[in-house]
């Protein structure tokens, strides 16, 4: 039986910080069903340097329930 977890939300929202704990940017994240079976969340967004506006950074985030795709 696949992995389940039925008290996960609808969305999550990640928060991107740089070492120092300065803020980059939100992005978020949406309950998904992969192609491959799996379960988890996705979300994509684009970024920018908080110290150079000019540089803009895109960003993929993927989470994904371990063992949650249904065995063959």
């Amino acid at each position: 039986m696949a992995a389940k977890d039925e008290k996960a939300p609808a969305a999550l929202q990640v928060i991107i910080l740089d070492g120092n704990g300065k803020e980059w940017g939100r992005l978020y994240a949406n309950a998904k069903q992969f192609q491959s079976g799996s379960v988890g969340f996705y979300g994509n967004g684009k970024l920018y340097n908080p110290d150079n506006l000019t540089a803009r950074y895109q960003c993929g985030l993927t989470f994904t329930l371990i063992g949650s795709k249904e065995k063959a």
